[in-house]
């Protein structure tokens, strides 16, 4: 006996409009419940004091004319979104929000926006995409059939609001550990120390380049799951020098990401060091320039905790900031897709004699 396969789903892929923000916003706040007919990229900013929404969301004046935002329609409703950030500095674009509602048809649904989104890319340049997403509901099987490779794991860590931030470490004090603001020549010495603390496999997907480097406040580098929320964020840079300087006086031993948030959304902190130095003087600075800002400022959110997420092949730096009062909420899976074709290099090779 012959059985018939469901039909493919009768609704279809189009640009957001403006008369789509009302129904958007309830889709997406749908998509983050709990409910067994809904699907979204799962990322741990779920329910109280962190909603999906309200930390990705995009008042118009934050939405550049270069990100992109696709809905799926059904039968006169919306039944699903992605969106999309676009660099401005590269052609590379990020999947922050994917939902869909259906019992039946949200894995399919989320599935065609995907496939729309690779079809534009292609058609406007698009070099790379990325998402990071939560690997439940299917969503790393279903960006993999789409052609994304999965290439890491990062851990979302978060300090609640209950616990007061601590006072902002004496400039003496920062001096003596070498603490001090990027400046724009400090460039290629955050290029070394991301190269000694990330594997040569990553160095290669996320290809991060020394311009990258120089335009720090203006793109965000380096790559997390939660970079997203920086549009909404004052974001200051610090840097650990090496008590030594290495052989050329500019080694450093840590850098140092802030998002002082602007709206209702955590502070975020992240911290990069290399794999034999301790980063507690870094977290312990980095909260104390959230306490000066959050203390100073009165535009800036007290009370939404500090978010910080970290590469699993960065330990242990996690645990430096459990230490600090920060406690592992999940874990998000990174997926990218290229969609330029790789070349060797032309180099110099030893001569043989035969």
């Amino acid at each position: 006996m012959s059985v018939l396969r469901p039909g493919r789903t009768s609704g279809k892929v189009r640009m957001a409009r403006l008369t789509d923000l009302a129904a958007l916003g309830e889709l997406s706040r749908l998509c983050q419940s709990d409910g067994v007919d809904t699907r979204s990229l799962g990322l741990p900013v779920s329910g109280p004091p962190i909603g999906v929404f309200s930390l990705f969301r995009l008042p118009l004046g934050a939405f550049r004319p270069h990100d992109l935002l696709f809905v799926y329609e059904q039968e006169g409703r919306l039944a699903g979104l992605l969106r999309v950030e676009r660099e401005a500095f590269r052609d590379e674009w990020t999947i922050v929000e994917l939902d869909a509602v259906g019992a039946t048809d949200a894995g399919d649904i989320r599935f065609r926006l995907v496939q729309q989104l690779l079809r534009d890319g292609s058609k406007r340049g698009a070099a790379r995409f990325h998402v990071a997403c939560a690997d439940a509901d299917g969503n790393v099987d279903l960006f993999m059939q789409a052609g994304f490779a999965r290439y890491g794991d990062e851990i979302v860590l978060f300090r609640p609001p209950d616990e007061l931030l601590p006072d902002p470490v004496p400039d003496a004090d920062a001096i003596a550990d070498g603490i001090r603001p990027v400046e724009q020549i400090d460039a290629l010495a955050l290029a070394r120390l991301y190269a000694a603390a990330t594997p040569q496999p990553v160095q290669r997907l996320e290809a991060v380049r020394l311009a990258d480097w120089e335009r720090q406040g203006q793109w965000r580098v380096p790559r997390s799951s939660l970079a997203p929320i920086l549009r909404f964020a004052d974001v200051e840079a610090y840097i650990q020098e090496a008590p030594d300087g290495g052989r050329d006086g500019t080694q450093l031993n840590g850098f140092l990401q802030i998002g002082v948030a602007k709206e209702d959304q955590p502070h975020y902190l992240k911290v990069l060091v290399r794999p034999d130095v301790d980063a507690s003087p870094l977290v312990r600075y980095g909260l104390g320039v959230i306490s000066a800002r959050t203390q100073r400022d009165s535009d800036h959110p007290r009370d939404h905790g500090v978010i910080a997420p970290v590469r699993t092949y960065e330990s242990p730096t996690d645990r430096r900031l459990e230490e600090a009062g920060f406690g592992a909420i999940a874990t998000v899976t990174l997926l990218m897709k290229e969609t330029l074709v790789r070349v060797a290099e032309p180099a110099l090779v030893p001569a043989g004699v035969r």
